[in-house]
């Protein structure tokens, strides 16, 4: 007979019955498997701070795609870019320091007149720029000053104030029953008395 030779069989590992197929019966180290869950877990980070970066950059563009607009309060939609003066007594203040004139903007905001003239007061580019030469004030509320209400207390009126504190009761708009009242087809006729305005300060310097 011929010799049979056995390959020794690894004491962990056991022969299924009937098959001649070696079948392991030890466990995976438990070091071995806490290094992998570990390692999964740095992956599952390293994953999920990408997708936070990318979303983070995402957003970061979409807001810089966003005009940033700062408009003032205290325009109270009469021009947001124009620099306006808080209180009465804040534009006397800044006309005598600056000898600048002041225009002084008499409103409601619940007065579709005043709303009316709010809206082609900002639509129209020459009033806009011109502006930027006077210490603007819109008022929604009537000054202790008697000056400023030569004829009544009605809205919308515009009236001028040079550095000196004197009142322009000579720049009026085109009706006589309310000399200080503009409409929006009137905004020509405020346009020339801002432009006299500038040039009675400059003749009287």
């Amino acid at each position: 007979a011929l010799p049979i030779c056995h390959i020794a069989q690894n004491p962990h590992e056991s022969t299924l019955p009937g098959t001649g197929v070696n079948q392991r019966t030890d466990m995976m180290p438990k070091h071995l498997v806490l290094a992998a869950l570990l390692l999964l877990g740095v992956c599952c980070c390293l994953v999920k701070g990408k997708i936070g970066d990318k979303r983070a950059e995402r957003a970061e563009k979409a807001s810089e795609k966003k005009p940033r607009r700062t408009p003032q309060l205290m325009s109270r939609g009469w021009g947001d870019y124009l620099h306006w003066t808080q209180t009465y007594e804040e534009a006397l203040f800044q006309s005598k320091a600056s000898n600048k004139p002041i225009m002084v903007i008499h409103h409601l905001e619940d007065c579709q007149h005043s709303q009316a003239l709010k809206k082609a007061f900002v639509e129209n580019e020459e009033i806009l720029k011109l502006a930027e030469d006077f210490i603007l004030i819109n008022l929604i509320y009537e000054t202790a000053d008697k000056n400023m209400a030569p004829d009544g207390q009605y809205v919308p009126r515009i009236m001028f104030i040079d550095p000196s504190l004197t009142v322009r009761a000579d720049l009026t708009g085109p009706y006589g029953n309310r000399k200080f009242a503009y409409e929006p087809k009137d905004c020509p006729i405020l346009l020339e008395n801002m432009k006299k305005a500038l040039q009675l300060l400059k003749q009287e310097l």
